[in-house]
């Protein structure tokens, strides 16, 4: 089996970063990560096996530096949806496209033996198939979900004997981290539920596939140890729930208030809207492949934050903009 001892993390201190460190560094890898720090450093435990290299991916010699001695990329580093992406295009695509190749070459050359690209499920735009596999045609919709897919690409064109690419299509992941984001679906549901008695639902028929952030740690883990043979040059989607948002919103509703009594009843309210994303995913082949098998619901994502705002751990969450990507992006004025 390869020996996967020394790990970068690109974007480590983001949403999945944050809650995917602490699984490495249990598992008894030494990681280095690199990111922005936009949302804060202490989103991440002080430990003698980590490095946070507090940097720009688009920079060719921080890049250089961070590679160099590592057996394998976790690349989560990016512009993270279609709303931070149109707010600045130039941006987006600076770091989610332009810097991507340079950090494959600089992996290639410092002799990584593993690559894993978080891709995206929105590759595939609307679709009306029943199974959305990874054999359906792309046909991304937005240049935030056009660029992850040219970068499916150019990571997968690299692979050889000394050089495992590995893809993977995520739903939208809920649950939650220490570097907490309220802007994705069952997040922002649960927040307003939680907050405000009340969850506004816009159209509602939409489906959207979701992953329990739990999951995606778990199953980055697995790809750090298993052999280069059954992973090398694959693309997998990974999900868990396809639902429609009207369904979320229940689920929500029904989780929040047996979670916290006290906030019975909690309206669901829905108005129209002109958003006509709608994603659904078969995730059968990662199952078929890998064996892997996601184990939390989004009922189990809900009521983690409910915890988490049980406990404190998620104060002013309507207004702190360290929650929300574009909010953030746009009081730093990134460039």
């Amino acid at each position: 089996m390869d020996s996967m001892k020394k790990v970068l993390v690109t974007g480590g201190a983001g949403y999945v970063g944050a809650a995917l460190i602490p699984r490495l560094l249990a598992d008894g890898l030494t990681v280095r990560v690199l990111d922005l720090c936009l949302y804060g450093k202490d989103v991440l435990p002080r430990d003698p096996h980590l490095e946070l290299v507090e940097g720009d991916i688009r920079d060719p010699e921080v890049v250089k530096k961070c590679v160099d001695g590592m057996d394998a990329v976790i690349h989560l580093a990016c512009i993270s949806n279609d709303p931070s992406f149109e707010l600045d295009p130039k941006l987006g695509k600076s770091i989610n496209f332009d810097a991507f190749e340079p950090l494959v070459e600089a992996s290639v050359a410092a002799g990584v033996k593993r690559f894993v690209y978080a891709s995206s499920s929105s590759v595939y735009g609307v679709s009306d198939a029943d199974e959305v596999t990874e054999d359906h045609p792309l046909n991304p919709l937005t240049d935030y979900s056009k660029f992850k897919r040219d970068c499916e690409t150019i990571l997968l064109k690299r692979q050889s004997e000394s050089f495992a690419p590995v893809v993977i299509r995520p739903a939208t992941v809920c649950g939650y981290s220490p570097r907490l984001r309220l802007d994705l679906t069952v997040n922002i549901l649960t927040n307003h539920a939680v907050t405000n008695g009340e969850i506004k639902v816009f159209g509602g028929a939409q489906r959207r596939p979701n992953i329990h952030i739990a999951d995606m740690v778990e199953l980055y883990a697995m790809l750090l140890s298993l052999p280069a043979a059954r992973v090398s040059g694959k693309t997998w989607n990974v999900g868990y729930q396809n639902q429609t948002i009207s369904r979320i919103a229940a689920l929500v509703k029904e989780t929040v208030e047996e979670e916290m009594p006290g906030k019975k009843p909690i309206e669901v309210v829905t108005t129209p809207t002109d958003d006509p994303r709608s994603y659904h995913i078969s995730s059968e082949r990662i199952h078929r492949d890998l064996g892997f098998i996601p184990e939390h619901t989004i009922e189990d994502a809900v009521a983690d934050l409910c915890a988490a705002f049980q406990a404190g751990k998620i104060p002013r969450s309507m207004e702190d903009d360290v929650y929300f990507n574009v909010k953030r992006m746009q009081r730093l004025e990134m460039s």
